[in-house]
């Protein structure tokens, strides 16, 4: 006999609320309720009252609060999924919705859940969680302190406006230059995430940095996807437009995975199609197919983000007789 799956819960997470929306066979039942520790406990009790000890709850990738709230339903037994939001986008209007409000959002996801049963969604451990807000901290100050180089250069001739610039770029730049040294040594704290650096800094083009936020990223899901789909969450896929006689678009990025993987991949691609010997020979190939040079780019990020997966999935160093064979 089928087990008769858990009723979909699907959330919408805003800064100060989540609207919560509980399908089971066709009913659905909507409330709100606060984005904090509070609000988190009163959801609970809402699942209570309608009679569901467990969930399948559903919610897109909204960063630190909505894997707070996703931490807390897998804690309190919950089956959890995180969504790509361009999934949800594409399902709304695959169900032609016009009307666009929190609530409409939390059932539209409540809907999807139930349909599509995607993914259950396991919790970083402890050690990967800190690692993945170390490595987030460097890259946003890493952003800031380009912003306020920007503002310097386009101050004029303000010495007050200077000035006002000149503290904090100073204060950024000081912990810009720390806070990677904190990423390394979470790494090292480890034993396991010393040991995947390890593996992948064996990659030609890879060094200790780019292992880090490697792993920041790619150990949150890794024992649940292959390597195709890994290069689909970082939206390193090709999409090809094509369409009978006159729609005859170059292929491009999808780009509608994470942009973290994307960003930290990148550079090491641009040394990796000089120096990496499978990644110097798809390079060449594509050009001798007359491919744009940011297309060879694409394949060659793809390609390093396979021989990543590869050495983390065998826990063996960098082969390269068996990348040139892949």
């Amino acid at each position: 006999m089928s087990q008769t799956p858990p009723a979909s819960l699907g959330i919408d997470v805003a800064k100060a609320k989540v609207d919560a929306a509980v399908l089971h066979e066709g009913t659905l039942a909507q409330r709100t309720f606060a984005m904090d520790h509070t609000g988190f406990a009163a959801l609970g009790g809402g699942i209570r009252e309608q009679g569901r000890a467990h969930v399948h709850a559903c919610l897109e990738a909204t960063g630190e609060d909505g894997a707070a709230l996703a931490r807390a339903l897998y804690e309190a037994g919950h089956l959890v999924s995180i969504l790509n939001p361009t999934r949800i986008a594409a399902y709304a209007k695959s169900r032609l919705a016009r009307t666009k409000t929190d609530k409409t959002d939390a059932a539209l996801i409540a809907y999807f859940c139930a349909r599509e049963q995607p993914p259950i969604w396991t919790p970083p451990s402890a050690e990967v969680h800190e690692l993945q807000a170390l490595v987030r901290r460097v890259e946003m100050l890493q952003e800031m302190v380009q912003q306020e180089e920007n503002r310097r250069q386009s101050g004029g001739s303000s010495s007050a406006v200077r000035a006002s610039i000149e503290a904090p770029l100073a204060f950024l730049r000081q912990e810009l230059a720390t806070t990677p040294r904190l990423v390394q040594q979470q790494v090292e704290q480890s034993a396991e995430l010393r040991s995947h650096q390890q593996l992948l800094c064996s990659i030609p083009g890879v060094g200790a940095w780019t292992a880090a936020r490697g792993l920041a990223e790619i150990e949150v899901l890794r024992a649940t996807v292959d390597a195709r789909q890994l290069a689909a969450y970082a939206g390193l896929t090709p999409r090809e437009r094509t369409s009978g006689s006159s729609v005859h678009r170059a292929p491009r990025l999808a780009k509608t995975g994470t942009s973290r993987l994307r960003r930290a991949l990148y550079l090491p691609a641009i040394v990796a199609m000089r120096h990496h010997p499978a990644v110097h020979a798809l390079a060449e190939r594509l050009r001798a197919r007359g491919k744009r040079p940011m297309v060879i780019v694409g394949a060659a990020m793809r390609k390093l983000l396979h021989l990543i997966y590869g050495v983390l999935k065998s826990g063996t160093p960098f082969d390269p007789a068996v990348a040139m064979a892949a």
